[in-house]
């Protein structure tokens, strides 16, 4: 199945529940909307000419600043699907709004979603709704803000002057 036949599978499903589509450098994507985002990754999981049974990544895209058609809201979380039997992958894109960052969890369809969700939520502050697990991944536990949001300032927000200094002790 090439990446156009999967994209029209992906549009029959969605029917008027898809919010737009497209291609780009030889990779299908579509987006859905949160309400819809656990039944479509279902979809996508479960249909046997489809059989993406390989969740590779889960991330957040920030669009402060950009206008654009098919990123209707400030955020982007991004599930990154793969096929082992069948070779293909494909992207689904779900907006998700500034002054509610949250979409359901991806773990009652894979567990592996555990991992990318927390970073995801420690880097971007995306809220996925059913992880039971979305303590700080990368940063410390004390830590305050998203630093991969774009409004972070690139200096940080003296983090450098309070974070506890590790040296190497000298012998």
């Amino acid at each position: 199945m090439n990446q156009e036949e999967i994209l029209q599978k992906v549009t029959d499903f969605l029917g008027d529940r898809l919010v737009t589509s497209g291609e780009h450098a030889g990779r299908s994507w579509a987006v859905v909307p949160r309400e819809h985002i656990l039944e479509t990754l279902a979809f996508m999981k479960n249909a046997a000419d489809l059989s993406f049974d390989f969740l590779v990544d889960i991330t957040v895209v920030d669009h402060l600043h950009l206008e654009l058609d098919d990123a209707p809201e400030r955020f982007s979380v991004i599930h990154e699907l793969a096929s082992h039997s069948l070779l293909h992958r494909f992207r689904i894109k779900t907006p998700v709004p500034e002054d509610d960052p949250c979409v359901p969890s991806a773990m009652p369809i894979w567990e592996a979603a555990r991992w990318g969700e927390r970073e995801a939520h420690d880097m971007f502050g995306v809220v996925f709704e059913g992880n039971p697990d979305l303590r700080r991944l990368l940063m410390p536990a004390n830590y305050v803000g998203y630093p991969l949001r774009k409004d972070y300032p690139l200096r940080g927000r003296g983090e450098r002057e309070t974070f506890e200094q590790v040296r190497k002790s000298e012998t």
